[in-house]
């Protein structure tokens, strides 16, 4: 049996981190909505991009709260020059104004509740892990293909990412993902990744998760095989 397993050395360097998992089984990424159901996931994805506004109290994306403590957080271990947050990403099209649109409804509802609670979140195709998932402190060597790349990019050694027997998942915590494990419409069994290191926002992504898992069952017919919160009390989870 699989596992996400968390591997202790990383609290070392993100001593506040809680990662909320939920892992889905017989997720129907094509499937064809009804007008009524599209036009629900579009309002919902509309009004998390109004709400998102409520976390940007400054002109300036990094003075905002929840984008700095990521900065911060990503200043803990070797990244990327430029590497960001996934969820600053987001904030900032919202603070230019260009809200983020709609693109497949599983997409669409991972960055409404991204955006509804300020939270990053990352979706992979679980059926493509070699052996175990964790997060894990890199080596440096470690095989990794961008999506969107023809060249491999291999993380920084000491960086923290998402990693399997083979190589990187996710490379500097949610930042980019590889396309040997991206979500495709072929997809049906899914592991996503929400993120928190504001000890006082836990009731925040325990709320995220358990609405993104809500609205993962109601629209793609998803079935809920794993669902927690993993700390350094708690750090692994089956993925079967």
């Amino acid at each position: 049996m699989s596992k996400f397993i968390i591997q202790k050395d990383v609290w070392n360097v993100i001593p506040n981190l809680a990662v909320g998992v939920l892992v889905l089984k017989n997720v129907q990424e094509n499937k064809k909505l009804s007008t009524t159901q599209e036009e629900e996931i579009k309002s919902l994805l509309d009004n998390a991009n109004s709400n998102a506004k409520k976390y940007l109290t400054s002109d300036v994306i990094s003075e905002n709260d929840v984008v700095k403590i990521w900065r911060e957080t990503y200043q803990r271990f070797p990244t990327k020059k430029g590497a960001r947050c996934s969820v600053e990403n987001l904030l900032k099209r919202v603070l230019h104004n260009n809200p983020v649109g709609s693109i497949l409804p599983s997409v669409d509802i991972t960055n409404a509740i991204s955006l509804e609670y300020a939270l990053p979140i990352g979706a992979e195709d679980a059926d493509k892990f070699d052996g175990d998932l964790t997060l894990d402190i890199m080596h440096g060597d470690e095989h990794f293909l961008p999506i969107g790349s023809e060249t491999e990019e291999p993380p920084l050694k000491d960086e923290i990412a998402y990693k399997d027997n083979y190589g990187v998942v996710c490379r500097c915590l949610n930042w980019r993902d590889g396309q040997r494990t991206q979500i495709s419409d072929d997809t049906t069994r899914e592991f996503i990744a929400m993120e928190c290191v504001e000890p006082e926002r836990l009731d925040d992504l325990k709320e995220a998760i358990d609405k993104l898992a809500s609205l993962m069952t109601k629209y793609l017919d998803a079935e809920i095989v794993s669902k927690d919160i993993l700390t350094i009390e708690n750090n692994e989870i089956n993925l079967n």
